[in-house]
């Protein structure tokens, strides 16, 4: 059974499943990676989610505000292992339920073109696609999604 605990940017299983994710992207951006990477740097982040299966960390996701009533979805990754076993759409859910309860009416995110899976999960999970937003514009190789979130 998979458990999604509520935790900050400081807790040691959400830091060593973002060096896993940076390690995976360095690999699939290629050479767009240092600048790409630099995009990413979310400091100090109040509002992260660790999954958990079996005591073990599967997962993890992040909120941030990005602008009044919206929250922008950050460093969600889930390691190749634990994919297929819908851990993401938890902590996913588990994200946009705790942005509810902070008064936010909606969820913006970024992810990279090349991966396929991410972009399924967030079509299947109500996000569509949006116009590039702050500073993903012009960046051909990102695409950015919305959802508003139900009352």
């Amino acid at each position: 059974m998979i458990r999604c605990t509520r935790t900050d940017s400081e807790d040691n299983d959400f830091q060593k499943l973002v060096e896993q994710l940076d390690a995976e992207l360095r690999l699939l951006d290629g050479e767009e990676h240092a600048f790409l990477g630099q995009l990413n740097k979310t400091g100090a982040l109040k509002h992260c989610i660790v999954a958990y299966e079996n005591q073990v960390p599967v997962g993890c996701g992040a909120l941030r505000e990005y602008s009044a009533g919206v929250m922008e979805v950050k460093r969600m990754y889930v390691p190749e292992d634990h994919r297929g076993k819908r851990i993401a759409s938890a902590i996913l859910t588990a994200l946009e339920v705790w942005a509810k309860e902070l008064d936010y009416t909606k969820c913006v995110l970024e992810t990279g073109n090349k991966q396929l899976a991410a972009m399924a999960l967030y079509h299947k999970s109500g996000y569509h696609i949006i116009a590039n937003f702050g500073k993903y514009q012009g960046l051909a190789t990102s695409v950015c999604f919305e959802k508003t979130l139900a009352v």
